[in-house]
């Protein structure tokens, strides 16, 4: 389901004061000004995916400002990438800038000031997540903000693939097959995001990696057990709760975390599964291993920022396109 918005019907003085509203609304609080503020011109080409939201953002040269009075009049907690796909900028925060030049891209926090510089006319490609999303994928975000990632190659580049056929494709995909290719690009941005130098993630030792990776395909199997849980886990693995705790220090997230996690992502991906139409919100979360629907509705929209049934509303109109 797209929306575009746009700056061709407004009188050309009103333009730059619409397109400030304009990325508010779609965005965050920010604040905006452009050196040809009579000949300023742009428009959001925008895609609500489950889990992720994606924008094609097309403009004149502008400088967009995040500031902290801006922080303070809405307390949104998200991150948000820019893929640069035509024309050059910087996006400045935490004392870092990222010059990004088309293919690559780079991560900003909403929670901190920032600046993007645009100093010609350009294209970009903007996913906006939730803060504890990202959070739980990777550890010290706080240092990879504003940091160019390449997309000439490694995780950048397939991320940048991805991100582009995901753009050309998003109005046609079924919501359940949308979700689970924007599920994969939250995962290859985390994986090139990891690849920073700045990004210091304990490197585990080969034996402790192969025991967090028995854990979870242990978990895995087990989901739609209402009696999983880390104990549980730990019994039929023969090793300790604290053991199994300790192996997961070098892990975004604790192992409970990431038993409901999973429930929920399946949970989550059958609401939106047309073969499931018939079956209600509370039978879904049960068949994920939630004995209480009361729980499940609060943990989903914590996760998510909808709850189920808002959540399931998109299959219909993801699927129209």
């Amino acid at each position: 389901m797209s929306q575009l918005l746009s700056t061709d019907p407004i009188p050309p003085r009103e333009r730059l004061a619409y397109w400030t509203d304009m990325i508010c609304t779609t965005y965050v609080q920010l604040e905006c000004d452009a050196p040809d503020a009579e000949g300023f011109g742009g428009s959001i080409q925008s895609h609500h995916l489950p889990g992720l939201d994606l924008s094609v953002v097309r403009s004149r040269a502008q400088r967009v400002v995040r500031t902290p009075r801006s922080i303070s009049r809405a307390a949104d907690d998200c991150f948000i990438v820019s893929l640069q796909t035509r024309g050059h900028g910087v996006i400045s925060q935490d004392g870092r800038d990222a010059a990004v030049a088309p293919g690559d891209f780079a991560l900003y926090d909403s929670t901190r000031p920032y600046t993007l510089q645009f100093s010609e006319d350009f294209e970009e490609i903007v996913l906006k997540l939730r803060g504890e999303q990202l959070r739980a994928l990777v550890t010290g975000t706080e240092q990879l903000t504003a940091t160019t990632v390449s997309g000439r190659s490694g995780a950048g580049h397939l991320m940048a693939h991805m991100v582009t056929a995901l753009r050309d494709e998003a109005d046609r995909l079924p919501a359940a097959s949308a979700a689970a290719v924007a599920s994969g690009v939250i995962s290859v941005l985390a994986a090139g995001l990891q690849s920073l130098p700045a990004c210091h993630l304990v490197e585990p030792s080969a034996m402790g990696a192969y025991h967090v990776a028995r854990i979870k395909r242990h978990i895995d199997a087990r989901l739609r057990d209402p009696g999983l849980s880390v104990e549980s886990v730990a019994r039929d693995l023969g090793m300790s709760s604290g053991h199994l705790h300790r192996l997961f220090k070098t892990e975004p997230q604790s192992p409970s975390h990431y038993l409901w996690g999973q429930r929920l992502d399946g949970a989550s991906r059958e609401l939106l599964d047309a073969r499931r139409a018939r079956a209600s919100v509370s039978e879904i979360a049960f068949g994920w291993g939630f004995n209480d629907a009361a729980h499940f509705s609060r943990a989903f929209k914590e996760r998510f920022g909808r709850a189920p049934r808002e959540w399931r509303a998109q299959g219909p109109a993801a699927a129209r396109g």
